[in-house]
């Protein structure tokens, strides 16, 4: 049986993968990447599909909040390379960026495509350096007795011996690109602690569905300069964003949801569903929304009435049906209140598949502070497989590109004490 002798592994083309591998061949080192698909960065180009966006321009401070209780874990990881850090990255390989309107960083030519091609050309082609060695279609399978990496290659198997590997395979979500949580069982097997993959950034099912008219008329549709609002059970406000989001066929998706997915996913796991209040008209005060409200409409319908005095039409008007019985529309005060603080339930998530990120993962208590797995010494973890979670903004690549390059540092550290 051939083995195929590595200084350095990596299992997974990722973000992370790639960052990783480049801290490591711009070292000198020989670096192996394997990855399930045809070819690297699948999730990656089509993440940027619309426009790749890179990172955030928020206040180093601001930008850490926005991991939540994953934010001291990766404190060192975003040190190294934050916002900014991103920004000198894609600089560094010839894309320049610019900061959009929402504080959101963007290739200038918003494209995914050369920003890849010019880091795998980095990646073949370092100066200094050792080229990256990429072995496409080789999806691992764990390790055999003898603490070699398997591979299946077609029809073969294919073992690889490593002096330290990096694994770099993604989350649970979005399976056809390659992100299908399938290495859960094999670190389980290992007993290394992994936190279940819940879908993060995701959509979700409203209580009992949208009635037919309202489906068929608003899905797609979005519900744009929007405020939501999160209370606890003592009516504490916990969450408050202005933004948009969309109505699907069965529930709402989108910024402004993706932003609260992960109140909205524990309070369905605390208690079976969740509730948030919609401020359909977050610029102007509820006092004069009643005024308007109870302003005279004569023969006018209530349709034309909320049009003319609110400019409230479309799907706002349209959610409002929905959403409150025919009393409260009869009822001007009720209504204002209801136009301020629309309730909504949610009853469930929508499967992981379907999620643009997942929380849960490796637990950072399995990890030293580069990413070394306790139990495996030379074994390092990096990116979605990480058990962290952020929004949409850039926050999920950048991390993924700072714990990769924090990964690849320690591999470094790892085999300078080794030699």
């Amino acid at each position: 049986m051939d083995i195929l002798e590595c200084e350095v592994a990596i299992v997974g083309g990722g973000p992370a993968g790639l960052m990783a591998a480049q801290v490591l061949s711009s070292a000198g080192q020989s670096v192996h990447l394997f990855d399930a698909m045809p070819s690297v960065g699948r999730k990656f180009l089509l993440a940027g599909r619309g426009g790749l966006n890179l990172t955030h321009s928020e206040p180093p401070d601001i930008f850490a909040r926005r991991f939540g209780a994953a934010q001291d874990p990766l404190a060192a990881s975003l040190a190294q390379l934050d916002g900014p850090g991103a920004r000198r990255w894609a600089q560094d390989l010839g894309i320049d960026t610019f900061v959009g309107s929402s504080g959101r960083v963007f290739p200038t030519d918003m494209k995914a495509a050369p920003l890849l091609r010019a880091w795998l050309h980095r990646l073949r082609h370092p100066a200094p350096g050792c080229p990256v060695q990429m072995h496409m279609r080789h999806r691992w399978s764990g390790w055999d007795d003898a603490g070699l990496l398997v591979f299946t290659h077609g029809a073969h198997e294919v073992r690889a011996r490593a002096r330290a590997v990096v694994l770099a395979l993604g989350g649970g979500s979005w399976s056809r690109l390659g992100s299908d949580g399938a290495w859960v069982p094999l670190l389980a097997a290992r007993g290394i602690a992994v936190a279940p993959l819940k879908p993060s950034n995701c959509g979700f099912d409203v209580q009992g569905g949208w009635s037919t008219v309202f489906a068929e008329r608003f899905a797609g549709q979005p519900l744009k300069s929007v405020a939501l609002r999160l209370r606890d059970g003592q009516g504490v406000l916990r969450f408050d964003r202005k933004g948009e989001f969309v109505a699907t066929a069965t529930g709402v998706e989108g910024s402004l949801i993706y932003a609260a997915a992960s109140l909205l996913r524990q309070d369905i796991a605390s208690h079976g569903q969740a509730q948030f209040e919609l401020d359909l008209l977050p610029d102007m005060p509820a006092a004069r929304v009643l005024a308007e409200v109870a302003h005279p409409r004569g023969s006018r319908s209530l349709s034309s009435h909320i049009k003319s005095r609110l400019r409230l039409d479309g799907i706002k008007a349209g959610l409002l049906r929905e959403c409150v019985p025919a009393a409260t529309l009869a009822d001007p005060q009720a209504l204002a209140a209801a136009i301020k603080a629309l309730p909504i339930e949610l009853q469930a998530a929508r499967p992981l598949d379907e999620a643009i990120s997942s929380a849960g993962g490796v637990e950072f208590g399995a990890l030293d502070d580069w990413g070394m797995l306790h139990s495996l010494p030379g074994v390092f973890c990096a990116g979605e497989m990480l058990d962290w979670e952020a929004p949409t903004g850039g926050y999920l690549l950048t991390a993924s590109l700072a714990t990769g390059q924090r990964a690849g540092q320690g591999v470094l550290r790892f085999l300078a004490g080794h030699d």
